[in-house]
């Protein structure tokens, strides 16, 4: 602690000597005569973090597996930086030579995160489309003559094998096959959760401000009752009730899952369709139709949705990470996709045992950092998406 002040005070000192040096360098220009200490410490502040990041990877690197094991994580972590700016740097020039007008314009406008959203997507809605071709073994197959609990890594000395280079999991399936089919299944069903949200909550959203009255009123405030129950709690007593009634009625639990989630999503979905809708429907355009004697379906399809796009879309993006993560929390504790579907919330469960590997063999702990990874990994792409979205339709700039 006591280093730790020092080093904070040591800071401090070298941020006021950085803004005095820069003022009489450039002879007290605005740009560090209006600098606020604040602004200074940051800057210094962002430069030992940096110092400490290049130390802390060259130890990374080093050839003490005991002092490298110690920062393997942190080496990972800033070369899948790295790899992953610099593809989504080739991937926004390659935009903007290819493809029609429109996109190149878009791909011009495009902020770095923007474009790396957008490439992650792709690149999971690949895996999720073609798993089947991608994957080298089924989501369900226990691979004949492979041991069980292959740690990953591929190397002998530590219980792994080369032909499974991510290893195995309790009962002999492949991991990477798994990893690959569990984008197929748990973004899969987040995206129809989702949709089918927005379609209950943005219907009855339009339709109450369209009509308000008592229909309104009854819609209202049976959201607000739904909506005061903790999603996740409730999600959980639902899907633990109907892991009861779907074997009697012959359904799968997964259905269950998507319309309890979707129901419960919903509701936010309708505050928002309902907020925006009021807003337009006291618009000139909406008068204009009623008195042309248009109907409830014109109104709500032809004049309110195209006008309520923008803000639809970014809570769309934001809802679908919110469902994504649910649908991992109810698989993790057991109640969501269920075996032998692969899913990567059950896979974080399953494979958790690997972590007590971190201390001697860091690659051979990744399998369920894996699954949590990919989790983390989509959540921050689509966010990063919904953000340039929400920029673009705010018309503000940079």
């Amino acid at each position: 602690m006591m280093w730790f002040v020092a080093a904070l005070i040591g800071m401090a000192a070298v941020a006021w000597g950085f803004r005095f040096a820069g003022q009489l360098a450039t002879g007290n220009a605005p740009r560090f005569r209006d600098m606020p200490f604040g602004v200074a410490y940051g800057y210094v502040i962002a430069v030992a973090i940096l110092a400490w990041l290049i130390w802390a990877y060259m130890q990374a690197r080093s050839a003490d597996p005991l002092i490298a094991n110690k920062f393997f994580f942190l080496r990972i972590a800033i070369e899948g930086f790295l790899i992953f700016a610099a593809a989504a740097w080739l991937f926004r020039l390659l935009g903007r030579k290819v493809g029609t007008a429109w996109s190149r314009k878009m791909f011009r406008a495009m902020p770095l995160t923007a474009a790396f959203g957008i490439l992650t997507i792709l690149i999971y809605a690949l895996l999720a489309i073609f798993a089947g071709l991608i994957a080298p073994y089924g989501q369900e197959e226990v691979i004949a003559g492979a041991a069980a609990n292959i740690v990953p890594g591929g190397d002998p000395a530590m219980g792994g094998n080369p032909d499974f280079p991510l290893g195995t999991d309790q009962i002999g399936r492949d991991i990477l096959s798994r990893l690959i089919y569990g984008a197929q299944n748990t973004v899969g069903i987040a995206f129809v959760t989702t949709a089918l949200a927005f379609l209950l909550g943005g219907t009855f959203g339009f339709l109450a401000a369209t009509l308000g009255g008592w229909l309104d009123q009854i819609l209202s405030r049976m959201v607000d009752v739904l909506m005061a129950i903790p999603s996740l709690i409730f999600a959980l007593l639902l899907m633990t009730i109907a892991s009861v009634w779907a074997p009697q009625l012959g359904i799968p639990l997964t259905v269950f899952m998507i319309v309890i989630i979707a129901v419960i999503d919903s509701t936010r979905v309708y505050r928002l369709a309902r907020a925006v809708g009021q807003n337009i429907v006291v618009m000139d355009y909406i008068e204009a139709a009623k008195l042309r004697g248009e109907g409830m379906g014109y109104l709500v399809f032809k004049e309110i949705l195209p006008n309520a796009t923008a803000p639809l879309l970014a809570e769309f993006g934001l809802r679908f990470c919110f469902v994504f993560l649910t649908i991992a929390s109810l698989s993790f504790l057991g109640v969501g996709i269920q075996p032998p579907l692969a899913d990567w919330g059950t896979m974080v469960r399953d494979l958790a045992s690997f972590v007590n590997f971190a201390q001697f063999a860091p690659l051979a702990a990744t399998a369920p950092l894996l699954a949590a990874g990919a989790i983390a990994l989509l959540t921050v792409a689509v966010n990063f998406v919904v953000d340039w979205m929400l920029q673009k339709s705010s018309g503000l700039k940079e």
